[in-house]
């Protein structure tokens, strides 16, 4: 299979267990890899025969900074059923979600939660 890849999609979004956090956000970031056949897009140069990561990333952005969730657990799912909904071509995703604002007592550079889901 071929990937199309966005990496570092950032924004601010209110997700978490921590009333704080729902109160005042932190940035979060996505990465996600599209699992697809491109061949018919290649062949033809055709936009219909692949996946507009364009609008993929605005919509994933909306995600990010829209209705807050408790577990970054439900916000991958949702990013990820959200990708596989764009488009049939898409087989499977693979999701990175990063909070590199936890609220960790220790040192640390990322919490990233990565889940890969695959078309039924």
């Amino acid at each position: 299979m071929d990937r199309i890849v966005l990496r570092g999609l950032r924004a601010v979004g209110r997700h978490g267990v921590l009333d704080a956090e729902r109160r005042e956000g932190q940035p979060f970031g996505l990465d996600v890899a599209l699992h697809l056949d491109t061949r018919e897009a290649a062949a033809g140069d055709d936009l219909a025969a692949t996946v507009d990561y364009g609008g993929l990333a605005e919509e994933l952005v909306t995600l990010l900074v829209g209705e807050p969730v408790a577990l970054l657990e439900t916000l991958a799912g949702r990013v990820a059923e959200r990708c596989l909904a764009r488009s049939p071509r898409v087989v499977a995703v693979d999701v990175v979600v990063h909070k590199p604002q936890a609220p960790l007592t220790v040192p640390f550079d990322d919490v990233e939660l990565v889940v890969r889901r695959v078309r039924a």
